[in-house]
């Protein structure tokens, strides 16, 4: 089994909720996400009776409660501030299992923004979108069409990584995609890059093929959007690269034209 980081722990216990009501939220969350697996956190992790003496007074203004049907995420008008309101989010387990809030990266005015599905591992550790292998790919990508990853916003569906790796689930998505929403409001972009097919088919509501979303103009509110291979699947499969060549093409195409 795999255990729960001990500050998103502190975290969900800091909230107005009585203990009862949080262990109950938590075993529904956990049947719904894993069925019968299920993550526990060390018994060595909860021994004090008082978990707040666990956090120093200096830093509690730090650690925030998850969020609840009250917060005000949505009447946020900066990246900054909406980050600052989501970023101790624990509405689904994937809170319990994180290192970082994933929140997104680049320019906050961006013509381009570019979603992938979620964080893997290194973004996990850093709290940085695309900055493993698949990222240093996605920068050459990028800088192959003459643009700078300042130049562009890149961010993901879920901003926690799902464990091992695994592809979201839709309860995951239903939750974190809002959080998106507001950020290409805040953001404003006139295209957006869909990463991979988990990506495109979460943003379009579909389940066609990568060789059917390929090299088509498709609409995400209102913004013409573009589908590509994500680059870990152009690590694992380089004959891709050519196609996927041809799509950044076409996205440099629209946005020279733009």
């Amino acid at each position: 089994m795999e255990s729960c980081q001990p500050i998103a722990l502190n975290r969900y216990l800091r909230t107005v909720l009585s203990q009862q009501e949080i262990l109950v939220r938590y075993l529904q969350q956990q049947i719904q996400m894993y069925g019968q697996e299920m993550y526990v956190v060390p018994a060595e992790l909860i021994v004090k009776a008082d978990v707040r003496q666990e956090i120093p007074q200096s830093v509690e203004a730090d650690v925030m409660p998850i969020l609840s049907k009250a917060s005000t995420w949505q009447s946020t008008t900066s990246l900054e501030a909406l980050q600052q309101e989501i970023h101790t989010c624990m509405e689904c387990p994937l809170g319990f299992t994180r290192n970082s809030f994933v929140f997104g990266s680049g320019n906050p005015h961006a013509d381009i923004m570019v979603i992938g599905e979620a964080p893997g591992a290194d973004e996990d550790e850093q709290g940085l979108p695309f900055v493993g292998r698949a990222g240093q790919l996605l920068t050459k990508i990028l800088e192959a069409i003459e643009l700078r990853r300042d130049e562009v916003y890149i961010c993901n569906i879920l901003k926690c990584r799902p464990p091992n790796n695994r592809k979201p689930l839709a309860m995951e998505t239903d939750q974190c995609e809002p959080y998106l929403w507001k950020q290409i409001e805040l953001v404003k972009p006139k295209l957006i890059l869909a990463l991979g097919l988990t990506a495109a088919n979460t943003l379009l509501k579909n389940k066609e093929s990568m060789t059917n979303l390929r090299g088509k103009i498709h609409d995400y509110q209102g913004i013409r959007t573009l589908v590509t291979y994500h680059p870990a699947a152009l690590l694992r499969n380089p004959e891709w690269k050519k196609l996927a060549w041809e799509d950044v093409k076409f996205l440099r195409t629209l946005y020279d034209a733009s």
